[in-house]
């Protein structure tokens, strides 16, 4: 078992996940993904789309106005010499606008002549949220009827299970609000309470793990089959797969699982896919994190209701430095929720 109590990756956002090497990625405590193959490329898409006017990859911008050309793919005899010094080239856009074009407007189908396979080591709940993704992925899950399961079982991090006891607005992570353990002394400083109180929640799990593994070893020594000695498996326990799909079907479950709302655990495995996604498809990737940037990051993202506010703050300014606005002055009736009416 892992006596990690805390995160092992120190990651600035919290995140329970690195990339090791190209393609292989360590997630949570004994979890991983790693790269079986790829294929296509952004190119491909482009040349996909344009099978129906047998046109094919015309190439990325900046692209030469005169000779239709990308500009490192310029021949000599192009004569456009402002392209031959690239502070001064006089550009259009390449392909990288069909490829907008494409995903903006949900032309989906030339997404689906690139892909990914992927072996995956995780918990059993992982999984079974990862298999509600069912067209257009394939699936082989290491079978616990042939083969003993590993000894292998997630234990939360000390930070994860301080944060699931929170409240939240999404129910489905919503705790009680604070970690609260019967009988529990805390040692030390009240801020350490949390902290002992799941350094404990972790000790209990691992036990109840331990004895549960323990169990199942015993039955398979007593003559028991797999596939019955198999039935005490908690969720927790590692397995394994292969995953397979188009890039179409990886970028609609990175869309819902990396959203906030997914659960913890499955959105670590998430961005795993989404660096694969975003390291070997990089200009779609680009375009499908402009999308999901408003949610990721909403504070990041601005909106009509955030200009109007930051215009009418800088009006309600202007006025006070010739004169300070009364009680009863109709600026103060603009309803702005991101502006606060200063303290008298």
């Amino acid at each position: 078992m892992n006596n990690q109590e805390n995160t092992l990756y120190d990651r600035p956002d919290g995140g329970e996940w690195r990339c090791e090497e190209r393609g292989v990625y360590s997630v949570l405590d004994h979890g991983y993904v790693h790269v079986v193959e790829s294929w296509g490329s952004d190119q491909q898409i482009i040349e996909s789309a344009r099978m129906s006017t047998d046109k094919g990859f015309l190439g990325w911008g900046p692209k030469c106005k005169e000779c239709g050309l990308s500009w490192p793919d310029r021949p000599d005899s192009c004569t456009n010499d402002a392209l031959r010094d690239d502070t001064l080239h006089d550009d259009g856009p390449g392909d990288e606008k069909l490829l907008r074009y494409l995903y903006e407007n949900k032309h989906s189908t030339p997404f689906e002549f690139a892909g990914l396979t992927i072996e995956v080591q995780a918990p059993l709940m992982v999984f079974r949220e990862w298999h509600r993704h069912r067209v257009p992925f394939g699936y082989s899950e290491m079978s616990a009827r042939y083969v003993q399961m590993p000894n292998l079982h997630y234990v939360p991090s000390v930070q994860r299970i301080i944060d699931s006891a929170k409240k939240s607005v999404n129910k489905q992570a919503s705790g009680g609000g604070a970690l609260d353990f019967p009988g529990f002394f805390s040692e030390g400083l009240p801020e350490r309470r949390d902290v002992q109180m799941a350094k404990e929640i972790r000790h209990q799990i691992q036990a109840e793990q331990l004895q549960i593994y323990d169990f199942y070893e015993n039955m398979l020594s007593w003559g028991v089959s797999k596939e019955i000695a198999r039935l005490d498996t908690p969720v927790s326990r590692y397995s394994r797969m292969r995953a397979t799909g188009n890039l179409r079907g990886w970028l609609g479950f990175l869309t819902l699982r990396m959203a906030p709302g997914a659960q913890f655990e499955i959105r670590q495995f998430a961005h795993c896919v989404a660096d694969v996604v975003a390291t070997t498809f990089p200009r779609t990737y680009e375009l499908f994190n402009e999308g999901m940037k408003p949610i990721l990051d909403p504070e990041s993202v601005d909106t009509p209701e955030k200009a109007w506010a930051r215009g009418a703050s800088l009006m309600r300014a202007a006025f006070h430095q010739h004169a300070p606005l009364g009680d009863n002055d109709p600026l103060w009736e603009i309803s702005i929720p991101e502006y606060k009416r200063p303290e008298p």
